[in-house]
């Protein structure tokens, strides 16, 4: 049976700025805008924090009960391990992504934007699907898109809209930063696993394109969000303090383009995501203090 700690870390603490950073960006964003609102913010936390959990849970499940899971180099799975049984893992995916599920509808209730419950259902069935059901479209190389659609756009543009009742500019371009980050998270993850996801026939992005090619295009998606940065400031200069967050990058870069692979990708994934959160915290403070007097 699994411990406690041992169910904390099978929901992959390493991944939840990806969940997190939307959530303060686009909170900025609406601060900026002189909309925003802490409670309809904390609630979008939950919902983008329960459905990563969620996803997490989910993962771990649908891998487990397919093999993938059985030569594991990264952090602990409790399915593929045997510390939980399979049904276990499963509901434990379906009680955070029902705790998405409610927080979203209070949330939509708030804001009166009630087209976004149909955006909410996509979320989940997202969520579900990237390594479940019959064809889960993660072992087609398609979880960068999805991961940049919902943690990036979706929680980032959903959160603004729900305080500031529209999208402002900055949000979107913050939402593309968030998203690349998000992605370069699963990148490194999935280049980590590219022999044992090959093995088990699971053709992720990083297995399609090979290992060398998966390195760059990490690379690529780090550098992303500061040149962008940089293009936000033409019309929010408050978005120049995300560049501070810019000395974050070198170790884990160096690390994948030095040719890390294996356990020594692990780091890798916990210092992109404190990467993601660094620029997330810095670019929302930014674009929050050029709200209008």
């Amino acid at each position: 049976m699994a411990s406690a700690e041992e169910w904390v870390e099978g929901a992959r603490p390493r991944t939840l700025p990806a969940a997190v950073s939307p959530v303060l960006v686009g909170t900025g964003a609406a601060f900026g805008a002189g909309a925003g609102s802490l409670p309809r913010a904390l609630l979008a936390g939950v919902v983008a924090l329960a459905l990563q959990v969620g996803v997490n849970y989910a993962n771990d499940y649908s891998d487990g009960v397919r093999g993938t899971d059985a030569e594991r180099v990264g952090p602990l799975r409790l399915t593929g391990s045997g510390l939980a049984r399979p049904e276990e893992v499963r509901r434990a995916a379906l009680v955070a992504l029902a705790v998405a599920a409610v927080a979203g509808l209070v949330l939509v209730a708030a804001s009166g934007a009630w087209w976004l419950l149909l955006v909410g259902a996509l979320a989940v069935v997202a969520a579900w699907t990237y390594t479940g059901g019959p064809r889960p479209y993660g072992y087609a190389g398609l979880g960068e898109v999805s991961v940049f659609v919902f943690f990036g756009l979706v929680a980032t543009l959903g959160t603004a809209y729900t305080q500031a009742g529209a999208v402002p500019w900055p949000a979107v371009v913050g939402a593309v930063a968030v998203g690349a980050l998000a992605c370069a998270i699963l990148v490194a993850n999935n280049l980590r696993d590219v022999p044992t996801d090959a093995a088990a026939g699971k053709h992720t992005l990083a297995v399609r394109l090979g290992a060398p090619a998966t390195r760059w295009l990490y690379a690529m998606l780090v550098g992303l969000p500061f040149l962008l940065a940089l293009a936000t400031a033409s019309f929010a200069p408050g978005a120049l303090a995300a560049l501070l967050a810019a000395p974050l990058a070198v170790r884990p870069v160096r690390a994948v383009l030095g040719g890390a692979g294996g356990r020594a990708l692990v780091p890798v994934l916990g210092r992109t995501g404190a990467l993601q959160l660094a620029y997330a915290l810095l670019l929302g403070a930014g674009l929050a203090a050029g709200a209008p007097s």
